[in-house]
């Protein structure tokens, strides 16, 4: 990979249900940088693809159950957020004040990436039905529309064990390596790398943030340029198995030995 690259941010406007996402990047990938090139990467906020996709979601639509009730007593939340995140998850394992921890897909994550930031007043979101297809959808959409082959990547941000703040995470993927495979390689003295794979998608996502942000950006996309990775076939996000991470395996020794 390049050493030396450039992030440019676009502008988009604020994205609403049903709108063609894939037209309205290369709208701003003209004004911001002359246009997609060969090898770049498209990344873009779940929030905006979701939105575009109609995931939206009126709380006043939602009746919470008993369940959502206990836990949303217990978690000071919304009733009615928390029944949303419910119905994201595939389990609650745990939470803080505002916040559930869920697994979803093999993922831990907070509440279940149901999120009212950058969601009109009264709504939530929750992520993309399928974030590795809606990259794929829009990378084949970009390519029809300008015969550019591009990578993309559908980014979250997450906050991370035992660290303040947010940060990257890709959750959907088409056209790179997400993760590059070290092991055997030698590191400076000689000695084989034995566990190190790169989440190169994920430190990609975190780039793209540093320009994105967080709050009224309206900044929901980026091109990552010049970073000399590959564009291929390969699509997807695929998580590791619950006893190969870390966090997970104590979590669960823990829960098992109390």
């Amino acid at each position: 990979m390049n050493s030396s690259f450039r992030v440019y941010g676009l502008p988009t406007g604020i994205i609403s249900p049903g709108d063609p996402i894939a037209e309205r990047v290369v709208a701003a990938a003209g004004v911001t940088c002359n246009g997609f090139k060969d090898g770049d990467i498209l990344v873009l906020a779940e929030t905006a693809v979701a939105t575009a996709e109609g995931q939206v979601i009126m709380l006043s639509t939602i009746t919470p159950s008993e369940q959502a009730q206990e836990l949303a007593e217990r978690y000071r939340m919304d009733p009615r957020t928390v029944e949303v995140v419910l119905r994201e998850s595939d389990s609650v394992v745990g939470g803080i004040p505002g916040f559930l921890l869920c697994m979803k897909h093999g993922t831990l994550l907070p509440n279940a990436g149901v999120d009212a930031s950058n969601a009109p007043p009264g709504c939530v979101t929750p992520l993309p039905k399928n974030p590795d297809y809606s990259a794929l959808t829009i990378r084949l959409a970009i390519e029809a529309m300008t015969g550019i082959r591009i990578g993309v990547i559908i980014a979250d941000s997450r906050t991370h064990a035992m660290r303040r703040g947010c940060s990257g995470v890709a959750i959907g993927n088409a056209g790179i390596d997400a993760v590059i495979d070290d092991r055997g390689r030698c590191d400076l003295f000689g000695r084989k790398l034995e566990v190190t794979q790169r989440a190169v998608a994920d430190n990609i996502a975190s780039a793209a943030e540093l320009v994105m942000g967080e709050a009224d950006e309206c900044i929901p996309a980026a091109i990552i340029r010049d970073l000399g990775m590959p564009i291929d076939d390969q699509t997807g996000i695929e998580p590791i198995a619950a006893e190969e991470c870390l966090f997970m395996g104590v979590f669960r020794k823990n829960a098992g030995s109390s």
